[in-house]
């Protein structure tokens, strides 16, 4: 890369977050984690960046990751919002502050981030949005409901959201993991899956480090579907 660029990894302790991480770094980026725990510290130690631990359900959290992130590196080109989990029930026994929790690990957690980082990207003419959401967000399972239910949310906010902010060279999409190696493997799951097999969380941190490359630079509003099939005709 010909300038220095920058990603934000939110959730980034484990998981997909993680491995997006390592991905960005792997790629040159300089990077920020924000995770719950001490992980995304520790990992942002280990690929000379930074590591804040605290919530992507806090603005101040989020607002200190941001501030320290334009203190060292003047500039944000990449921002990737995973998530945690969310509640799990029969769709009727979901509480409603169970569906308030579900509203902040899945929607809220990506609208607080954006709100920071679009007017960074906006000065730079730059920068690209990347959420990690669900396959199931257009053919909802009950296994997840809160998730699909706020993920299919989260298409039509990154829906407008491009629209918003295409000609300002600000992108957003959205990657859709099927079965990942990062959640209990059954065999049931991977018979269902064309591909006979789970997904890999570095699978889903190449998708992530081409949406976040230049290659990738006339691509917004997208649900992109990796899956190994899984939802093909949906």
């Amino acid at each position: 890369m010909s300038i220095e660029k920058v990603a934000i990894i939110t959730a980034g302790g484990s998981g997909m977050g993680a491995e997006a991480a390592k991905r960005l770094a792997a790629d040159g980026f300089r990077v920020a984690i924000l995770s719950s725990s001490g992980k995304g510290e520790a990992l942002a130690a280990s690929l000379g960046g930074i590591g804040i631990t605290g919530s992507n359900q806090s603005n101040d959290d989020l607002k200190r990751l941001t501030d320290a992130t334009m203190e060292k590196w003047g500039r944000i080109d990449v921002l990737v919002n995973s998530a945690g989990h969310g509640p799990r029930a029969q769709i009727i026994e979901i509480t409603d502050e169970q569906w308030h929790t579900g509203l902040d690990v899945y929607l809220m957690n990506v609208v607080r981030a954006v709100r920071l980082v679009t007017p960074i990207m906006q000065a730079q003419k730059s920068g690209a949005i990347i959420n990690i959401s669900t396959a199931w967000a257009f053919e909802p399972s009950a296994m997840f409901p809160t998730s699909a239910v706020f993920r299919a949310g989260l298409a039509a906010y990154t829906k407008i959201f491009a629209d918003t902010y295409a000609a300002d060279n600000v992108r957003m999409n959205n990657v859709l993991p099927g079965w990942i190696d990062s959640l209990p493997a059954t065999e049931e799951r991977r018979d269902g899956v064309p591909m006979k097999r789970y997904g890999t969380s570095s699978e889903i941190a190449a998708t992530i480090a081409f949406l976040a490359s230049d290659g990738a630079g006339y691509i917004t509003g997208q649900n992109l579907k990796v899956d190994g099939g899984l939802t093909r005709s949906i």
